[in-house]
């Protein structure tokens, strides 16, 4: 029997887990958030990197993939959900213990390939957690459960940067590393021992077919998110740099421009999710990428702070659909392997910054500022085109509508 018609304030309230897994991502998005923004100056001032080696260190987020679906796998096997949650959380705090400990540029690297890989995939697993409680009691506001559950990480992803930053200026850059050691265990401390146990969906005929061409949609929605996303790295690497060195924008009306999007994100995602209810996730995503697409639009072509404000709102819906919206996509492409398909997606992000470390690096040599910004645009173009093509394929192979 499903919840009823309850609101999905009054479902994540009413289930224990559903409580524990949003205190959990809370923490995990602070300590992820906290060292993100400082970890190129970890590796230049305290292990004496240069500045090109600090850069490269981005590239071993192309280890995701591999362990997201190799995670995914060996979840999809175990009667209980959690399990590999539990062990990502622990190898991804063991990784940032090491890092904080090194004294030798090449442990991040070896560190981030073998273990931080398998630690961001802890968040897939938990998300997985949720599908399969939602699968065994469903509601008519799974979406907006979800959302509320994603709610939680974005929320720490907005207090993180902000802690971090003070406390690595205040105690140091290695305690501020072994801070988020420490917040990846605590993510794991609600749970307490629980057990998710991992529902099993009923196997149609069109569902036995061959497993690669079972994957083929998940893998071009994560291509496609890919494209989505890749902006996001170009943003954050140049939008502070134009505005400083071109714009002579004082720090405060630089910090107000960045840190308007996230907490515009928290604040639109419920929206999304209400939006997904009603139409279809795979419907409403490409709305907001397309979001996305004028939000770069407006980076590359304002020279003032009005438009730069409005480029960022533009942006928030891009992400609040996505942050909401692509883990269930990604599900629902792949129903009978929730947890692979989970660690796929979450492993897009990681990728998508490497694409575009790679792409805003070029670009800006031979496009320079603001024109950078067409180019992340037009990514996400084609990513927004992408969506609507595979919705419309969906529908032909007469698969459930997202």
């Amino acid at each position: 029997m499903g919840r009823g018609r309850g609101s999905a304030v009054s479902v994540v309230l009413g289930s224990r887990f559903f409580r524990s897994a949003v205190i959990g991502l809370f923490f995990s998005g602070i300590g992820v958030s906290a060292v993100i923004p400082q970890l190129t100056l970890f590796l230049v001032d305290e292990l004496g990197a240069s500045l090109p080696v600090a850069g490269l260190y981005y590239l071993t987020n192309l280890a995701a993939p591999f362990a997201g679906y190799l995670v995914g796998r060996a979840s999809d096997r175990q009667q209980d959900r959690l399990i590999m949650f539990r062990i990502c959380a622990v190898v991804g705090a063991v990784g940032w213990l090491v890092i904080g400990l090194a004294q030798a540029i090449w442990v991040p690297f070896v560190v981030s390939v073998l273990a931080l890989s398998v630690g961001g995939a802890a968040m897939g697993q938990l998300f997985a957690a949720c599908r399969d409680e939602l699968s065994r009691k469903p509601t008519p506001v799974d979406n907006q459960v979800i959302a509320l559950v994603r709610m939680a990480f974005t929320a720490g992803w907005v207090l993180g940067p902000v802690l971090g930053s003070w406390f690595g200026s205040a105690v140091g850059l290695r305690p501020m590393v072994f801070a988020t050691a420490a917040c990846l265990v605590l993510q794991v401390i609600p749970l307490g021992r629980q057990r998710v146990p991992r529902f099993v969906r009923p196997v149609s005929a069109g569902d036995a077919t061959a497993g690669p061409a079972r994957l083929l949609p998940l893998l071009i929605f994560m291509a496609l998110t890919v494209c989505a996303m890749a902006g996001d790295t170009i943003k954050f690497g140049y939008l502070p740099i134009y505005m400083d060195q071109q714009l002579h924008f004082s720090p405060f009306l630089r910090g107000a421009v960045i840190g308007i999007q996230p907490l515009l994100e928290f604040l639109l995602m419920p929206v999304a999710a209400r939006l997904a209810d009603r139409f279809g996730p795979l419907k409403v995503l490409p709305v907001g990428v397309a979001f996305g697409v004028l939000g770069n639009l407006a980076y590359a072509t304002s020279d003032a702070a009005p438009g730069l404000f409005v480029g960022q709102l533009l942006v928030a819906v891009h992400w609040a659909c996505l942050g909401v919206l692509g883990v269930t996509i990604a599900q629902e492409l792949y129903p009978e392997r929730v947890a692979t398909a989970s660690g796929l997606f979450m492993s897009a992000m990681p990728i998508a910054g490497a694409v575009g470390g790679v792409i805003g690096g070029l670009g800006v040599a031979t496009y320079g500022l603001p024109r950078v910004f067409f180019l992340p645009a037009g990514i996400a173009l084609i990513g927004c085109l992408g969506m609507i093509m595979l919705g419309r394929w969906q529908q032909r192979r007469g698969r459930p509508q997202v």
